[in-house]
């Protein structure tokens, strides 16, 4: 029986002291809108999120923004278990800002009648309801910005949680890329998870209601969630174009080649394939220079950007 990989996201995402690389940030602004500056670290989103609670990442959610004809998509940023729309996006809101994309991100999956700072922490519920979360505000993007269609870039459970919206809310029509940064398609092992459900309800509690994370049972290998996304025998919809961007040294979607699924439209990035410096783990990876250059190619593939080859260092060291 393994601990819950799940578990361990909700411990990572909500730390607060950053043991991340931080590496200087030139970006060039897209004309017209002024350049934000860049920090590739991972924990300035939750530094960023204890300093202005209840805040957009920068360079996300602006409603005025109007996409151009370059970048005529809207991203939607899609964050993990124990994240928010704040501190999984410090690097790759600004990023995607400077390059001319309107950039959008939400928290879904918050524990309802929690308090303060609990219920800032999202994607914690089932992720039926999250999908529908995340269709209500991709039809308020569209409504805002008057875009027929949105990319999608999620990290961890942002990467799973979206493609039941895309198979089964009607999605598959306006979703056009998506991008997923240690994705996990395959599932992953959630039996530590259910056996502490099993657990609750032997004395008699509804383990919905009194543990932290009822979405975590949902990824494990064959669960109906699962297999509603595989079905079929893909987790792809033939509409849409994937990307999924992986790190062998991932450290909590173990193994990292849940991930790695093979398909049309689809294309299988490991970091370490191009660079051995790059040592990102689940959540330096999100913050990367490298990351933010594979996202911005994959968004725009007309238009490629070089992937530099520089040391990445693991978010959480050892």
């Amino acid at each position: 029986m393994s601990v819950r990989p799940a578990v361990l996201r909700l411990i990572a995402l909500v730390a607060t002291a950053s043991a991340c690389l931080v590496l200087a940030a030139p970006a060039s602004g897209a004309p017209g809108r002024p350049t934000l500056p860049v920090t590739y670290d991972f924990f300035a989103g939750a530094r960023d999120a204890l300093a202005r609670p209840g805040a957009s990442a920068p360079g996300t959610n602006d409603f005025s923004c109007r996409p151009t004809a370059a970048h005529p998509n809207p991203v939607v940023l899609v964050h993990g278990t124990g994240g928010n729309r704040q501190t999984n996006w410090a690097t790759l809101g600004p990023v995607l800002h400077n390059a001319g994309w309107c950039v959008f991100a939400l928290t879904y999956g918050t524990l309802p009648g929690t308090p303060y700072p609990i219920n800032a922490l999202g994607g914690l519920t089932s992720m039926i309801p999250s999908a529908q979360q995340l269709g209500a505000f991709i039809d308020r993007v569209r409504g805002a910005t008057g875009a027929a269609k949105v990319d999608i870039v999620g990290h961890s459970e942002g990467t799973l949680m979206p493609e039941y919206y895309v198979r089964y809310l009607g999605g598959s029509r306006v979703v056009a890329r998506y991008v997923s940064l240690a994705p996990y398609w395959k599932g992953q092992d959630s039996s530590g998870y259910l056996a502490l459900e099993n657990a609750t309800r032997s004395i008699g509690l509804d383990p919905k209601r009194v543990l932290p994370c009822p979405e975590c049972a949902e990824e494990q290998y064959g669960s109906p969630f699962m297999r509603a996304i595989n079905a079929g025998g893909s987790p792809y919809d033939p509409a849409v174009t994937y990307t999924n961007i992986m790190t062998r040294d991932d450290g909590v979607v173990e193994p990292w080649t849940d991930g790695f699924v093979p398909g049309p439209r689809t294309t299988n990035i490991v970091v370490q394939d191009t660079c051995a410096a790059d040592r990102s783990d689940h959540l330096s990876l999100v913050s990367s220079p490298r990351t933010a250059a594979f996202v911005r190619t994959a968004l725009d593939p007309q238009n490629p950007v070089t992937v530099p080859c520089v040391p990445v260092a693991p978010g959480i060291p050892g």
